[in-house]
């Protein structure tokens, strides 16, 4: 299980933040070639993700690049370019349907042998209405990220701060996540000067069941990677229910009881996971 508490966007224009991200507690770096770049910035943008890519120096940090959409006049360079150079997943923006993520993975297919997995935005009402094909799709697909602010502004509805009008989306893309199998990343908060904003909107979105959040600022990182992190108590927890079945198995019995409640297999697959995660995050976060 990979940690994705905390998914770092960085303008690839902007050699500077291309370089401390290195630095940076992430889980993941999100080269952006898409809105975070002018459009006569481009070409600067994809040749110095290529270097960095090339150079390294990330540690374990998980490597997407979010290109431009296929509708564009930069998908064509950007696919061919980036389809080999060691990015981890490219980001796929304005995917509308499952054609658009097969349509991606063919055109890397043409450009390499061993492609790089598929990240993709939920950012449109045509997303929503089909997510769960997309979810589905396969062809690399092994996250979704929400585009709340290109949904806003497609669907008319007001990002507030409780983000109401946005729950059927973003619970139906959680769904159908996980019964695709995939990882599902929330979407950026843009006021990155209001700490206590961001901690309440990473509780809201670990309550609606995200793995963690792509952010636009260095100052977030820790809020989320606390937040989606399991606490001592739920690692602690976990590990008493092995235990308790692990007695369970010894003694022949089908269920365990652990604190007056009842263990059976779906609690121990629950525990397994949450360890599992919590030691990938604690090898991350000692490499890093």
């Amino acid at each position: 299980m990979r940690p994705r508490r905390s998914c770092l966007y960085m303008p690839g224009s902007n050699q500077r933040a291309l370089e401390k991200a290195r630095t940076l507690a992430a889980d993941a770096v999100i080269f952006d070639l898409e809105d975070a770049v002018a459009p006569t910035a481009k070409s600067l943008a994809r040749e110095q993700i290529l270097q960095a890519l090339k150079q390294g120096g990330y540690g374990q940090r998980e490597l997407v690049v979010r290109i431009n959409a296929g509708d564009t006049e930069w998908y064509l360079q950007d696919v061919a370019a980036l389809a080999d150079a060691g990015a981890d997943a490219l980001l796929l923006p304005k995917v509308n349907n499952a054609a658009d993520i097969h349509k991606l993975s063919s055109d890397l297919v043409q450009n390499t042998s061993t492609p790089p997995a598929l990240w993709a935005m939920v950012e449109t009402p045509q997303a929503i209405t089909q997510i769960e094909s997309i979810a589905a799709a396969g062809s690399g697909l092994a996250v979704l990220v929400m585009g709340l602010e290109d949904l806003s502004k497609e669907t008319r509805i007001p990002h507030t701060v409780g983000r109401c009008g946005f729950q059927y989306a973003l619970s139906r893309t959680v769904m159908a996540a996980r019964a695709a199998g995939v990882d599902v990343l929330d979407g950026v908060y843009t006021d990155i000067a209001d700490s206590e904003g961001f901690m309440n909107a990473c509780e809201q979105s670990r309550a609606l069941g995200f793995d963690g959040r792509s952010l636009i600022h260095p100052s977030q990182i820790d809020v989320a990677n606390d937040c989606f992190a399991p606490d001592e108590a739920a690692v602690a927890n976990a590990r008493a229910i092995l235990e308790a079945w692990s007695q369970a198995e010894v003694a022949g019995a089908g269920v365990a009881v652990l604190n007056n409640r009842l263990v059976e297999q779906l609690h121990v697959e629950q525990a397994t996971a949450l360890l599992q995660i919590h030691q990938a995050i604690t090898a991350l976060t000692t490499e890093n």
